[in-house]
């Protein structure tokens, strides 16, 4: 990729961060990898396209795929859980061999698995080799008579964000406005209505969550083209274009898509999140407004005061043994304050929030909910997190899996909020599992037994376990 493209991806225009003297949100800065590589950003943005072949050309070492251990789910054909890659080595590299390997790996993965599409993912090796992966993906693709895309996002080009708008960059530039959706349906209970298409961006569908608000919009008469990339299959990302609206649940990740679709085909677009029960209802009334059809309006209305008031109604019990108790919160992106809105819902107080992976938007959002004084995060070394926890005397760490030891060995509850997590928490019926994992972790046993004294700590005749020979 050329220099001059990567600086375009940084200086993102839809992207807070570029406004007045500063720009770059995605430059790279000394150890800024140590979050994710560029090739990583890439890769986990587009491997939940589930019929698709994902090659990775370079060492094995690159080729770990994350997305079976993330949680995200998909419908119908699973190759995506499959890992292809070309497992270079230092002979590939001494002889010259790199791209021999990669139009061979193309080859067997098209023969014995018929994919309508092959991604190529380029890493360090190759690229600091010199291979031409676009020569070869034209050339695989003339051969076999199927898309075969090169995605040229090396680890050294940056983060795991610019990884992320490359990834975007790609689908928007080779793959989006290549196929026709089937025509509109009519609405089965007012035939003289077509359905309105809308298409998601940056939604991975961890945990089938996404499967918790899907059926909202199918109520409401809404056909989902699209879902970048979570339950995605590869028709579906090129029929994005012909969208009337589009949502953007992940702003950080991929906000150039929403920008090149309204910029080469008019589809207007919003930032929105399905966590809490306020933040999906506006979600609803966004797409009806953005559409502009009232007889929508009207039954997104209907559809939300019915939603909310069952779902409130079944939130109640939970709510009791919730209100007062206090959290602390680290996470990154949509979730740094769409997670504080869910649980003020709850009735629980969110003493600081992570921002380390936020954009300016995100930061501002948390101010509107926390207020000007909000503590906000931006490093979560181990010390850092306990010191706020207990200065603040939270009642649960909520986080990402890679601070769940931080909070084992500190022996205080936490809840995963990140792609690990094994729960949805999207949407109204989200909600409730939200909250029932909540008190479940808060009210668990657990915590007064491992924070007790050992028995011979506590004055108690310890047990003899002393072996003695019998003979």
């Amino acid at each position: 990729m050329k220099r001059s493209d990567i600086k375009l991806l940084q200086d993102e225009p839809a992207c807070e961060h570029n406004k007045g003297n500063k720009s770059g949100c995605s430059r790279a800065k000394p150890g800024a990898t140590a979050g994710g590589c560029t090739f990583d950003g890439a890769q986990i943005s587009l491997l939940p396209i589930a019929d698709v072949g994902h090659i990775v050309h370079g060492p094995i070492g690159c080729a770990g795929n994350t997305w079976n251990n993330r949680g995200t789910r998909a419908l119908g054909k699973n190759l995506f859980r499959y890992g292809f890659t070309t497992d270079l080595n230092e002979q590939d590299v001494i002889m010259g061999r790199a791209e021999k390997r990669l139009l061979h790996a193309i080859k067997q993965l098209i023969t014995e698995h018929q994919p309508p599409a092959v991604f190529v993912y380029m890493t360090c090796v190759p690229a600091l080799e010199g291979n031409d992966i676009e020569a070869i993906c034209a050339l695989a693709q003339e051969k076999w008579g199927i898309p075969v895309i090169a995605v040229d996002a090396a680890g050294f080009y940056g983060n795991k964000n610019l990884g992320n708008r490359i990834a975007g960059s790609v689908m928007v530039d080779k793959v989006v406005g290549t196929a026709e959706p089937p025509e509109k349906p009519r609405m089965g209970h007012d035939p003289s209505r077509h359905v309105h298409d809308i298409v998601f961006i940056g939604e991975y569908n961890i945990c089938g969550e996404f499967w918790h608000v899907s059926p909202l919009f199918e109520e409401l008469g809404m056909r989902v083209l699209c879902c970048l990339a979570g339950d995605t299959q590869f028709h579906q990302i090129q029929t994005m274009h012909r969208a009337d609206a589009a949502m953007v649940v992940c702003s950080r990740a991929q906000v150039n898509v929403a920008r090149q679709l309204k910029e080469q085909w008019g589809v207007p677009w919003f930032e929105g999140s399905f966590y809490g029960i306020e933040d999906t209802s506006a979600a609803l009334r966004s797409f009806a407004e953005i559409i502009g059809d009232p007889k929508l309006t009207e039954e997104t209305e209907a559809l939300i005061e019915r939603e909310e008031t069952k779902t409130r109604q079944l939130l109640e019990p939970y709510r009791k043994l919730l209100e007062g108790k206090k959290a602390l919160l680290y996470s990154g992106g949509v979730k740094s304050w769409s997670v504080i809105t869910a649980l003020a819902e709850l009735g629980i107080e969110v003493v600081a929030t992570g921002t380390k992976k936020s954009t300016q938007s995100d930061k501002k959002r948390i101010m509107d909910i926390m207020g000007e004084n909000a503590l906000m995060l931006d490093e979560g070394g181990a010390r850092q997190l306990l010191d706020t926890y207990y200065q603040y005397d939270a009642d649960i760490f909520i986080a990402g899996g890679r601070n769940m030891y931080t909070a084992v060995k500190a022996k205080i509850p936490f809840l995963d909020v990140n792609q690990e997590r094994h729960h949805p928490y999207a949407g109204y019926k989200g909600m409730i599992v939200f909250a029932q994992e909540l008190c479940r972790t808060i009210n668990s046993p657990i915590w007064k037994a491992i924070r007790s004294d050992a028995p011979w700590e506590a004055g108690e005749q310890p047990v003899d376990l002393t072996v003695t020979n019998a003979g």
